[in-house]
């Protein structure tokens, strides 16, 4: 029964219920090819005994019943029962046999060559050759498979670590590709069943399978960490090249992807010479007796080869590239969250997106065109070896046209970089331009400024003339190239006529069919030359943006609040918004705040309070002197931030469900009465940007979000503003006094009647902090904070400030609430 249930629960993969296709595939190669060597050294023997009554001598027929024997018992055994044999002899014996078959295919290809002898012994001989080749593949094929499962098989009968059955369970819906065998992946016959379910119905998001872990973008992003790490440790005095790291990343597929790009074009190159030896065989020039035979096989296997190849080249290539943009649009993401604040005035949101939707997208299709120019190159040298052996000295007529070809073509693919880069500027600034009038879409219509920003984009838009020099260069490109074929084909055979060179119909059409050949790589070069120039420009922008410099993580950091005497220390600091010390924002910063300790900072507008808040955070650089910042911190900012989604979603964060926790989190922000209103409740989508909230309620949420953290530091830039006084002495009572208390707090406030409970009370000016003390204590030595209430006073009206000033000790929350 718990048997049952584990195979129920566990989803064991289909090669280790049974055989993989590859092993089933060739043991049913090398059986019958051992059944065949076996019926022929039968009937081999049968034949000598028939004719001269002798079994002797014994070479010929003993040796075909041995090779015969060998290939079942080696390729049934290793085949089939490969994984019960240890690994290493079964590896040795499958080397073995492939190169034992190797020197046999070749031998019987310089007989059929050069001897022009053609038997059934010599077919089966050259056959052995993919045979073992299977071989190999199912021993190394099945091992490989065997050691990614192998923390899986164990004597549990494949139960899963910590009963977490939900890692390889069957609703974990994974592209067919990541279990797919060799044949499977060569024919693409993986993509079956996604193509039959989308026959049947359309298909929906959950259809659609998810992607293997090494190809998702998280994994990418990883190892080019991981390789950038390493990079940085063997060369640690320069910074590491991220197009190298890159390239090491995925150094093995894109040779797999050469390697299949070349087995194309020298598959598509031997056309012509089959085409030419099959107008000899027309002729009646045969080599040997069954030429045309071994023709028409070989053009079968060469176009065969010719598209498998193709496919795996073009979907390899292509699966290269999208992990590429997968880790640069990570990258991107990343850079963004750590970006200083200098770099943001460079940087704008226009055109980091224009990096993710344009620049990646160029990167990430340039592994397919990578191959692309290398190909081009030596597809035009075999081409023009085969013109040289069809039409000789007239080769060289072609080979100038094509250089002149590309001649004429360098100034311009220079212009086109230039073009390009200036192109790719004013694209950023016509995005920045619809971006910020689209985001800032209300403002613009309340103050009936659609005509205006409409002429402003048109404007730009009128002004990216760009596009239209870069257009008409890539027409002259394609002009030029596309003609270039009729210019060769005419070169070529004027030379023939002054060269005296015969034309037969084998150079012919030899010729022709080079030529054919020859049209396509030309004709792609100048779309080769655009992508690489359009990648190289892309490239050059984003490896710009991750050099950007950072926001300083040295001096503000965090850890955990075990045995902590301090929260906050802060050491003659100043910072600075430009990163310039004679500019500062804040300056002799001084500050030590213990764990529990609450702290309000007042002071007139543009002072610094917020400005304080930021350095805390790092967000501010740190000119001189030293922060530290010790616990996790939560930040209420002045306006309030509210993604999409629902207020349950605003509220959590991605953090798990707590019901008692959430539940208090909501009382303790007075959201209670509000969520009775909402017609979902807690599940109501908010709008972009909270449009269907008000402005006490967004920022209730935000409260209601940095409470459910469970930080140690609480940095509160003025999140009373936005209520109403009520409102604002319940949360003030509820939220800072009861919720937070033993949490380290700072709240920016120009409340005053909250002041004396607080423990300390920082008064900035300037971007300094001026007094640092308790409310009564301040109150009685400082002149300017003695204005700074009595103008509260004056504007608010406010009686509870005589009260909290006649007391002679420190005013508790309770106070505060009785006085409300």
């Amino acid at each position: 029964m718990d048997a049952e249930s584990t195979s129920k629960a566990v989803h064991i993969p289909p090669r280790l219920q049974g055989f993989s296709g590859l092993q089933m595939f060739s043991a049913i190669v090398s059986g019958c090819l051992g059944i065949v060597y076996l019926f022929l050294g039968i009937w081999t023997l049968e034949e000598k005994l028939r004719n001269t009554h002798t079994a002797l001598p014994l070479n010929w027929w003993l040796l075909t019943l041995c090779q015969g024997f060998t290939w079942l018992l080696v390729g049934l055994t290793i085949s089939i029962r490969g994984k019960q044999l240890p690994r290493q002899p079964s590896r040795l014996l499958s080397i073995l046999a492939f190169l034992f078959s190797g020197i046999v295919y070749a031998l019987s290809l310089f007989l059929v060559i050069f001897r022009k002898e053609f038997t059934v012994e010599t077919v089966l001989d050259v056959l052995s050759f993919p045979a073992a080749t299977l071989l190999l593949l199912s021993v190394y094929k099945g091992y490989k498979y065997d050691d990614g499962y192998s923390s899986l098989n164990s004597n549990n009968l494949y139960m899963p670590l910590n009963g977490e059955t939900n890692q390889i369970s069957k609703d974990d819906h994974v592209t067919p590709f990541s279990k797919a065998g060799f044949f499977s992946k060569a024919s693409l016959w993986w993509l079956n069943s996604l193509m039959k379910n989308g026959r049947e119905k359309t298909l929906d998001d959950e259809d659609i399978p998810k992607l293997r872990k090494e190809d998702r973008a998280e994994s990418c992003y990883l190892k080019f960490l991981e390789q950038l790490n390493k990079q940085t440790q063997i060369e640690p005095s320069s910074q590491p090249s991220v197009l190298k790291t890159i390239i090491i990343c995925h150094l093995k597929e894109i040779f797999l992807s050469g390697f299949f790009a070349l087995l194309k074009i020298l598959t598509l190159s031997a056309a012509p010479l089959l085409l030419n030896a099959f107008i000899l065989v027309a002729e009646g020039k045969e080599s040997f007796r069954y030429e045309g035979y071994v023709l028409t096989l070989s053009l079968f296997l060469s176009k065969t080869i010719e598209s498998l190849s193709q496919r795996q080249w073009y979907f390899r290539s292509r699966l290269i590239g999208m992990k590429i943009r997968s880790l640069l649009t990570a990258a991107i993401y990343k850079k963004q969250l750590r970006l200083s604040n200098a770099a943001k005035l460079i940087h704008s949101g226009g055109e980091i997106m224009n990096y993710v939707t344009v620049d990646a997208y160029r990167i990430g299709e340039f592994p397919f065109w990578f191959h692309q120019t290398w190909t081009t190159i030596l597809q035009l040298c075999l081409a023009l070896v085969i013109l040289f052996r069809a039409v000789g000295l007239a080769t060289f007529a072609s080979l100038v046209v094509i250089v002149l070809t590309v001649v004429c073509n360098a100034p311009l693919a220079k212009l086109q970089h230039k073009f390009q880069s200036k192109l790719m500027v004013a694209q950023d600034e016509r995005l920045k331009a619809s971006s910020e009038a689209l985001v800032n879409m209300k403002v613009l219509k309340l103050y009936a400024w659609e005509t205006h920003f409409k002429n402003a984009i048109e404007k730009l838009r009128e002004e990216q003339k760009w596009l239209s020099v870069v257009q008409l260069r890539k027409a002259y490109n394609t002009y030029l190239f596309w003609s270039s074929p009729v210019l060769v084909s005419a070169a070529t055979f004027g030379a023939c006529y002054f060269l005296k060179v015969p034309l037969h119909a084998n150079n012919v059409f030899t010729f022709v069919a080079t030529l054919r050949l020859v049209q396509n790589p030309i004709r792609s070069i100048p779309e080769v030359i655009g992508v690489v120039i359009q990648a190289k420009v892309a490239f050059e922008r984003i490896l710009k943006f991750l050099e950007a410099p950072e926001l300083q993580t040295t001096n503000a950091w965090k850890s955990n609040m075990e045995n902590v005497n301090h929260s906050i220390i802060i050491k003659s600091a100043s910072f600075s918004w430009e990163e310039n010390l004679s500019k500062t924002t804040l300056r002799n910063i001084s500050l030590d705040i213990r764990p529990g300790e609450r702290v309000a900072i007042s002071g007139e507008v543009g002072s610094g309070k917020s400005s304080l808040l930021a350095a805390i955070l790092g967000e501010v650089p740190n000119v001189a002197g030293n922060i530290q910042a010790l616990g996790k911190i939560a930040y209420v900012s002045q306006t309030a931030w509210i993604q999409t989604g629902t207020i349950e979603e605003n509220i959590l964060f991605g953090s798990a469900m707590a019901s008692q926790r959430y539940r208090e989190t909501l009382e303790r922000c007075s959201l209670v009465k509000d969520l009775e209103l909402l017609p979902y409740g807690d599940l109501t989508e908010i709008g972009e940007r909270g449009v269907n909230l008000s402005g006490g309620q967004k920022q209730r949420i935000q409260l209601a979000r940095a409470l459910y953290q469970n930080a140690d530091i609480y940095l509160l830039d003025d999140p009373f503003s936005a209520v109403d006084a009520h409102t604002a002495t319940n949360l003030f009572n509820e939220y800072v006094m009861e919720a937070l208390s033993g949490k380290t707090v700072l709240l920016v406030t120009h409340q005053v009647d909250f002041l004396p409970a607080f423990d300390s009370v920082l008064l900035m000016l300037d971007g300094e902090i001026l007094h640092a003390a308790p409310y009564h204590h301040l109150l009685a030595s400082s002149q300017e904070f003695q204005d700074l209430v009595n103008a509260h006073k004056e504007t608010a009206g406010s009686e509870r400030l005589a009260d909290a000033t006649s007391a002679k000790s420190t005013m508790s929350y309770r106070e505060i609430k009785k006085s409300t």
